[in-house]
This record gives C-alpha cells, structure tokens and sequence, in this order.
C-alpha cells in the first residue's frame, strides 16, 4: 500500500508540473483511505503558502467538518506522504498537529524542514516521525523537468548596480 499513496502524490506532482506550479504533491491517509489530497498551489493563487500540505491541512478541515469529526483527533491518526520533503513551515505544522507520521520523497536542500536546512523535530518534545527517499528519483525528475523551464510568476531579477571608477 505504501507505494500506491506515493503513486498518488506523483500524480499529483505531475498535475502541478502540468500547470506550471513547482511539482510536489501530497496525500493524507486515514485507516488506508484518502482523507485530502493536494499539490502545490502558490503561483496560481498568488500566495507563497499554498504548499501541497498547506492545501491537504485545508481538505482535512473540510472533511472533519463534513463527517463529524475532531480534526485534532484525526489529525494524530494520519499518515501523510508527500513527494519532496516538507520545507519549514509545512514540517513544522506537521509536527505542531501530531500526525502519525510522514513519508517524503526527495530532498529539499533550499527549504527543507525534516533534515536539508533546519531540523524541526528539535523543536518538538513529541516530533513526528520523518522518513525520506521513497521514490526520490521519481519526485527528482519532476523537479528537474519544472527548472529546466522558466517560471512566469517569478519576481523579475534585480541587478545589482556597480559603482563606476570616476578617475
């Protein structure tokens, strides 16, 4: 079963790619099913924290609220897989609601919140377990494919300006 949810956090990931959104897709799983799914979002809605958890934490709300149920208590009961590891700020949420645990893929060596730049579970005195490197090669080549373009969103790039020799 593991290698289907991350099946469907590639999907995912290809769907953003697709768009034009940096490639990193996300499921939340629940007694094996899929309670919320989600792929990065930040250049279509302009807003730099709809990363593909940020948008699978969103989903969860809704289903709580939908069957009934406390999303704390559900939150402590989900496996989350995602294909690049959670930067930060998703990795610090992750653990500041006590899912069961989380299974990524690549690492993320500019934004990564499990090992790559800062090691969030030194925060938590009850870290959530963070496994990496399950189809790393797959989640890679997504992000390989999306800068081998150009993003369109991206804020244009400023020159420095050079101070002139006026001898």
């Amino acid at each position: 079963m593991e290698k289907y949810w991350m099946e469907v956090a590639l999907g995912l990931a290809a769907e953003a790619l697709q768009v034009g959104e940096v490639p990193v897709g996300c499921v939340f799983v629940l007694d094996d099913q899929v309670i919320a799914k989600g792929r990065n979002t930040v250049n279509e809605t302009r807003n730099a924290t709809r990363h593909a958890e940020m948008n699978c934490l969103d989903e969860t709300i809704d289903w709580c609220t939908k069957t009934s149920r406390d999303f704390y208590a559900t939150m402590a009961s989900v496996k989350v897989w995602v294909t690049v590891e959670p930067c930060i700020m998703c990795a610090a949420a992750l653990h500041s609601l006590h899912v069961s645990a989380v299974t990524y893929g690549c690492k993320n060596d500019r934004f990564g919140g499990c090992t790559s730049v800062l090691d969030t579970s030194l925060l938590y005195s009850q870290p959530t377990a963070m496994q990496g490197g399950f189809e790393s090669d797959r989640a890679m080549q997504l992000l390989k494919d999306f800068y081998k373009g150009t993003n369109p969103n991206a804020p244009q790039a400023k020159l420095k300006k050079t101070i002139q020799d006026t001898r």
